[in-house]
């Protein structure tokens, strides 16, 4: 129904909705991070002024009572919280689907033809009703530079890679604006929710299958900052995903691969591990239908060693580019954006030479995985997105925009003079 309804008239009406219920997360969200940084605030001062007094006024046993006291109060507010974040989610979903299975009724029942109908006038109403504090910005611009290749052996297959300089969230982060000016990204990416053009994104993170620290937390914030009304939520899919560890490491300790490729049985103990942990290497899938320009997220875990000047094209993360760009020449994904530098954000030992080192090596490897494109299917025309952290120096970019077609050998048109 949504895929007949967003390639009809309706589209604008449709997205209107989704943005007003976004607005109306945020804001929930907002308010949540608003009173817990507050009371996180008071607690600091009172834990602060207590600890003063210890051995004057105070003991250790009252200091320890107050922490805990701390925590306590804490875990109530987020408690309260998300109690009313998940009743307004689930409530949005309710009315989301309830408004598109009557909107496709009346297509339907008008033979096609589309007519206002009352989702408009609550659409209307909403948006007029929403403060102008509910108004973001769109994202910032950023710098990007586009090539057309072809590769293949015999018969060449036409690409599109991309270069662009970004924060690997301002892809996922929809801005919503009480006026609703409708960003073309996310027009194509409701558009193509339902179709063969999907766009994948690779976010690098730890072992551990959670949401509480780094770019894993950012990420689930941003997820969470309006209602997924196709697929089940970021932390449904994080519990699938460690549901399933116990039988991966299971398999990981019976079986083994032969130099030839061979899967065997080991001759190990057959018993689980006591804990199930991912490798880095390992890739575990997430999809969305409230992202800007995502649908599927990547995620491949990382360790420290990412970070050393000297990896080889055998690393993990590398090889598991590899897996990223089948899977997704199986499922229909056809843009597939990266992290060339294999971090999201710059540090003081990636110097110019490192990180020219680097992309480099990326380049080289992801050109040969895209020719073994073709022994997996994929014969459509693929766009490689290669993103760099937001804050690359114009120099570094140049370098780097200007290495691109020299490892892929872009095609140019042959002039004849006559």
């Amino acid at each position: 129904m949504y895929h007949t309804l967003i390639h009809s008239p309706s589209l604008t009406t449709l997205l209107a909705q989704e943005n007003f219920f976004a607005v109306s997360m945020e804001c929930l969200v907002r308010s949540k991070d608003t009173e817990l940084s507050e009371l996180q605030a008071n607690q600091a001062l009172e834990m602060e002024e207590t600890v003063k007094g210890l051995g004057v006024t105070t003991t250790d046993e009252k200091v320890n009572a107050l922490a805990v006291k701390h925590l306590e109060d804490i875990q109530m507010l987020e408690s309260k919280w998300e109690s009313e974040i998940s009743a307004l989610r689930e409530a949005q979903k309710r009315t989301f689907q309830d408004q598109v299975a009557r909107v496709h009724e009346e297509y339907h029942t008008l033979g096609g033809v589309f007519t206002p109908s009352s989702l408009d006038k609550e659409v209307y109403a909403s948006e007029h009703s929403a403060s102008s504090s509910d108004l973001w910005t769109t994202n910032n611009t950023c710098l990007e530079e586009s090539f057309t290749i072809h590769l293949g052996a015999q018969l060449k297959q036409m690409h599109n890679l991309r270069l662009l300089s970004a924060g690997v969230l301002d892809l996922c982060h929809i801005k919503p604006n009480k006026t609703f000016n409708a960003v073309p990204q996310r027009l194509q990416t409701a558009m193509s929710l339902y179709s063969n053009n999907l766009c994948g994104l690779v976010l690098l993170v730890d072992s551990r299958v959670n949401s509480y620290t780094g770019i894993k937390r950012d990420f689930a914030r941003v997820c969470r900052s309006s209602t997924e009304f196709h697929f089940t939520g970021l932390e449904d899919q994080l519990e699938d995903v460690r549901d399933l560890l116990s039988k991966v490491s299971l398999w990981r300790t019976t079986t083994r691969i032969t130099d030839e490729g061979r899967v065997v049985a080991s001759n190990c103990d057959s018993q689980s591990p006591k804990v199930a942990m991912l490798r880095p290497g390992d890739v575990y899938v997430t999809r969305h239908s409230n992202l800007a320009e995502v649908h599927v997220v990547f995620h491949v875990v990382t360790d420290d060693s990412i970070r050393s000047g000297d990896i080889s094209s055998r690393h993990p993360v590398i090889l598991a580019l590899r897996n990223v760009l089948k899977v997704a020449c199986l499922c229909d994904i056809t843009t597939v954006t990266m992290p060339l530098l294999l971090v999201h954000e710059m540090s003081e030992e990636m110097t110019m030479s490192w990180c020219l080192k680097r992309a480099e090596l990326i380049y080289k490897c992801i050109k040969g995985f895209m020719i073994e494109m073709a022994s997996w299917g994929g014969s459509e025309s693929r766009t490689i997105q290669f993103l760099v952290p937001k804050g690359t120096s114009d120099d570094l970019f140049l370098n780097l925009s200007t290495m691109l077609p020299s490892i892929f050998r872009m095609s140019n048109p042959l002039k004849v003079k006559l």
